[in-house]
């Protein structure tokens, strides 16, 4: 690279004229008596400093290292715009897309219309104009973040040029001084040697050469030729000297002190430009949104209006009124007065004084009401609790002895209702159907406890249940059996235990024949072992893995065998405080039961479902094949794994996980003790696994 056209001397260093020294040194005075950068031309308080510092030996590597130091400011301020320009143009464009989704959705059928759409949608076009001014606020900064890149690319090749002339002059200047000193040093050297011969200082008078000793004479003639050639040496470096540092002094020094302040003030004042049009940005930016979400009023071109006057403007009333009245059309027809009108049988000409007296359920109930028991004595009957309507756990008639079922209150005993005197049993209405248990959950206060119904008494009836009647009149020797008062005061644990009759037995049938029995698709005992174990047993480890004691499990076995309904195990006295023996009751019903719950029908389908690699497929081909299970499978299987998934969420304290759980309820379930299926035991368990890792895929948890 050329230096260039010589610059006038008035030029240098930014209009710094200089004067030479008888010493060769320059003085350097500011133009107009200021420093060049100063604002307003004043004085600046460092000018004899600067004077110093820019003529001296460090000043061009000085302004270089300063002018590199503006340079990394510009390109980290540079760095910064485009940081900034990035962000805005995602906020913008992210809040172009909202605005755009928000159009679509608003004006769904299923939002708001009227003055609310209206309002929202002015809104939503307030910040789609938002959204455009950030859009051009980031553009504006990439370009200021391009015009400065590209301003500091020129000012680097300049402080490289400079560089490298500006410092290879101080060097030729200083090796041309360094050269003059090493020639004066010899110089003196030669001259004390010849003053010492020519005094006669030497040791000897004689000195040997290469062709023999010298004389005194000649050894000062020698050293005087040296001498002299040493001074001309001195005398011509001396000039050389002088020369090199005219030329730095006068040209070189002032050319590149001068260029290097140029560019750092371009940089520097490039740099400050762009930090205030950055600064100018975000004003004009911040005004813009601020016009646009408040207009100012006495604009003469407003044409929109402000946020604020939208969101006022929506009318509830209104929109609520217009949406309604929409719908005229749609009203029916007014239906006629609602009347009670009662039934002529119960008319008081209509009884027969012969017939016993109804008590019937409430109309409110669900459940069909069914009749009192006929009175074969003088005696008051036996009262039937109201609160019988709203049992959903055992709800059939209390004269049906032949399914020996027996529906009880949940409040006092059962002789508060009348005389310890046992009242004969009619037959039932055989057009009536018992309605379903499973109508819904445990109430308030549950289901009746074991310490109030009479199959724990000891005595002669039970022998009457042991061997039910197939007639519609129960045998005389209960109807005139009487009835212990303290009967009802024993414990669950006291009553016998495993020794209960098999009243309506549960384990050993088929869940079709359970649901024609007792009307619930979960079965009861399903159902109190959930109930148990999502109480008393989550945070037990090892639940469902561990096995419970074997008496326990007799004893609560039976009492499910004697009638299921009266069961309640949110009291865990009810099952001897030991929620294992619970879990070891429910998978025994399971592998009792003479068809699995998932079936034998639909066993290989099953385990074809489960070979298949795809968890997509897999989950898909068990789902279909669930919803072809039998009504009372379909609704156990939903029961069972929506408790076992609650099981596996407690999986830190139980330490019960899917894979765990599979590997207890596979077999379990499907059945895998007879026959071949032992085999498919793996595919069994990821059978189980794959539907408790789906679980709400494949069931609702309603």
């Amino acid at each position: 690279m050329n230096d260039g056209p010589p610059i006038p001397q008035q030029e240098r260093l930014g209009g710094f004229p200089h004067a030479e020294g008888g010493n060769g040194s320059e003085t350097l005075a500011m133009n107009g008596g200021s420093f060049a950068g100063s604002p307003g031309g004043l004085l600046d308080p460092n000018l004899k400093a600067v004077e110093e510092v820019v003529n001296s030996e460090i000043g061009v590597s000085t302004l270089l290292n300063r002018l590199k130091q503006s340079l990394a400011s510009a390109k980290e301020f540079a760095a910064f715009l485009k940081k900034r320009s990035t962000l805005e143009e995602e906020h913008s464009s992210g809040l172009k897309k909202l605005c755009r989704t928000t159009s679509d959705s608003i004006r769904r059928p299923d939002h708001r219309h009227g003055s609310f759409l209206q309002s929202y949608e002015e809104a939503n076009a307030i910040h789609e104009r938002m959204a455009d001014s950030g859009a051009q606020f980031a553009i504006s900064l990439h370009q200021m973040h391009e015009d400065l890149l590209e301003m500091a690319a020129n000012i680097e090749r300049g402080r490289k040029h400079w560089k490298t002339n500006g410092l290879a002059a101080e060097h030729r200047a200083a090796d041309a001084e360094s050269a003059m000193k090493k020639s004066k040093a010899k110089y003196d050297s030669l001259a004390e040697d010849y003053d010492r011969a020519r005094t006669g200082d030497g040791q000897s008078s004689k000195k040997f050469g290469l062709k023999g000793p010298k004389s005194a004479q000649q050894h000062e003639a020698d050293l005087l030729r040296k001498v002299q050639a040493a001074d001309s040496d001195y005398a011509t470096k001396v000039q050389a000297a002088q020369s090199q540092r005219q030329e730095l002094l006068s040209k070189l020094r002032p050319e590149a002190v001068k260029s290097l302040q140029e560019l750092i003030k371009e940089c520097d004042s490039a740099l400050t430009l762009q930090m205030q049009k950055f600064a100018s940005f975000n004003e004009k930016l911040l005004l813009s949104n601020g016009l646009t979400v408040s207009p100012l009023d006495d604009h003469e071109q407003k044409k929109h209006r402000s946020l604020r006057e939208v969101v006022h403007a929506i009318n509830n009333e209104k929109d609520l009124s217009d949406y309604l009245s929409g719908f005229t059309s749609k009203v029916g027809p007014r239906n006629a007065e609602l009347r009670y009108e009662r039934h002529a049988v119960l008319s008081p000409g209509g009884q027969n004084a012969a017939n016993p007296q109804r008590q019937s359920d409430p109309p409110s109930s669900s459940l069909q009401s069914r009749p009192g028991p006929p009175q074969t004595n003088t005696g008051p009957p036996v009262q039937t609790h109201q609160s019988q309507a709203s049992q959903p756990f055992n709800q059939s008639s209390v004269g049906n002895m032949q399914q020996h079922q027996r529906s009880f209150s949940q409040g006092p005993s059962f002789q508060q209702y009348g005389p310890t005197t046992a009242q004969p049993l009619g037959p039932t209405q055989s057009g009536l159907q018992g309605p379903s248990y499973n109508s819904g959950p445990v109430g308030a206060t549950g289901p009746p406890q074991l310490s109030t119904l009479p199959f724990q008494a000891t005595q002669t009836h039970a022998a009457t249940h042991s061997a039910p009647q197939q007639s519609q009149q129960p045998p005389p020797s209960f109807q005139s059996q009487q009835l212990n008062p303290n009967m009802y005061s024993q414990s669950p644990i006291s009553a016998g235990g495993s020794t209960l009759p098999p009243l309506k037995p549960v384990f050993g049938l088929t869940l079709e024949q359970l649901f024609e029995r007792d009307q619930s698709a979960v079965p009861m005992v399903v159902y109190q072992c959930i109930q148990a174990v999502d109480l008393f047993g989550l945070e037990v480890e090892g639940i469902y893995r561990l096995s419970g004691t074997s008496s326990h499990i007799a004893k609560i076995k039976a009492m499910f065998d004697n009638d299921a309904s009266t069961v309640d195990f949110r009291n865990p006295e009810n099952f001897f405080h030991d929620v294992n023996s619970v879990a070891g009751l429910l998978k025994q019903f399971f592998r009792d039961l003479p068809d699995p719950l998932l079936t034998q029908e639909h066993y290989a389908g099953f385990i074809e479902a489960a070979k298949n690699d795809d968890d997509i497929v897999r989950r898909d081909s068990l789902h279909a094949i669930i919803n072809s299970l039998p009504d009372p499978n379909y609704a156990t299987l939903r029961a069972l794994t929506l408790h076992l998934n609650r099981v596996q969420e407690s999986s830190g304290s139980n330490r019960m996980n899917a894979s765990n759980l599979a590997i207890v309820f596979g077999p379990t379930l499907l059945g895998a003790n007879t026959g071949p299926n032992i085999q498919d035991a793996g595919w069994q368990v990821r059978v189980i696994d794959t539907i408790l890792q789906n679980t709400y895929q494949i069931f609702d948890d309603d």
